[in-house]
């Protein structure tokens, strides 16, 4: 079954409150719930939720009984968007290349614009989150550059990988492995084809995951770094398994996080040994870096 953009449009006092809904619904089974406000200042927002493995009308309805009554006054549409359908590259910022620290991230039709330094990562993301563009994903990187700079890591761990750019990245590095999981297997057959592409088939393991649910995540544990570019929820359930997986003086990066997100992920995460140890900011978008065993 294809995966399926369910959109609406709702104003100012509304759109946060029936995203909420559908976050609470949707997000702790990986299903991305966004909003933006089109056009920008305009006071409407649009409202996405991407339910993978659904047909419209199925997608439509689990929307639709979440909203309850006031769905009747919205019109709400569902797209299904399959391997014909690049619904990532619908985005004409995804046509130009992206720059966060010294990784330099593009499609195929900007290799000639490659920067004689640096770390350029090729990224062709079909069905997959993840090619720089996102606010999230800029600032996972950014946040990534800095820590290599400052200290080298042995075991690093990608949850909810998606195209793979994030595992490449540390892979490029850092040259040791690094496992990279996503819960949607259209992805990691993506974030596959990408680590081949770039140059790290020996390093890059990319594996379907639930979470820290898999056989090879506890075999391959302790992990002193772990990056998480997912959603709130999910990320406020990853606290504690993956706090049990974290080696000594261990480092975090966690993203896809408005700046509201923040309080209430900390909140999951900051009793399990972690202290809050810097941000990196763009737009409304944020990552945390957090680190166990310091002070």
């Amino acid at each position: 079954m294809p995966t399926v953009q369910v959109r609406f449009q709702a104003g100012d006092a509304d759109a946060p409150v029936l995203a909420a809904l559908l976050e609470t619904a949707f997000e702790a089974d990986g299903y991305p719930v966004t909003q933006e406000e089109t056009p920008a200042y305009s006071g409407i927002w649009t409202v996405d939720a991407i339910l993978f493995d659904h047909e419209p009308e199925t997608a439509e309805a689990a929307v639709r009984a979440v909203l309850g009554p006031v769905a009747d006054r919205l019109a709400i549409t569902a797209t299904a968007l399959d391997d014909a359908t690049n619904w990532i590259a619908m985005s004409e910022e995804i046509r130009k290349p992206v720059r966060a620290g010294r990784f330099f991230v593009h499609g195929r039709h900007d290799r000639a614009k490659r920067p004689p330094t640096g770390q350029s990562i090729e990224i062709d993301a079909e069905l997959a989150f993840g090619t720089g563009h996102h606010a999230t994903t800029w600032a996972c990187l950014a946040a990534l550059d800095r820590l290599f700079l400052k200290r080298r890591f042995v075991r690093p761990l990608d949850l909810g990988t998606g195209t793979a750019v994030l595992a490449i990245a540390a892979a490029r590095v850092l040259r040791v492995p690094v496992i990279a999981t996503d819960i949607d297997p259209v992805a990691v057959r993506i974030a596959e084809a990408n680590v081949r592409l770039n140059g790290v088939g020996g390093l890059v393991e990319c594996l379907v995951a639930d979470g820290m649910r898999a056989r090879r995540l506890v075999e391959a544990a302790p992990y002193d770094l772990v990056v998480a570019n997912i959603l709130a929820r999910p990320l406020m359930l990853l606290a504690a398994p993956v706090a049990r997986a974290l080696a000594p003086r261990a480092t975090v990066v966690l993203s896809g996080l408005r700046r509201s997100d923040a309080p209430r992920v900390l909140s999951a995460w900051l009793p399990h040994g972690l202290r809050l140890a810097g941000r990196v900011e763009r737009d409304d978008w944020q990552a945390l870096v957090l680190e166990k065993g310091r002070r």
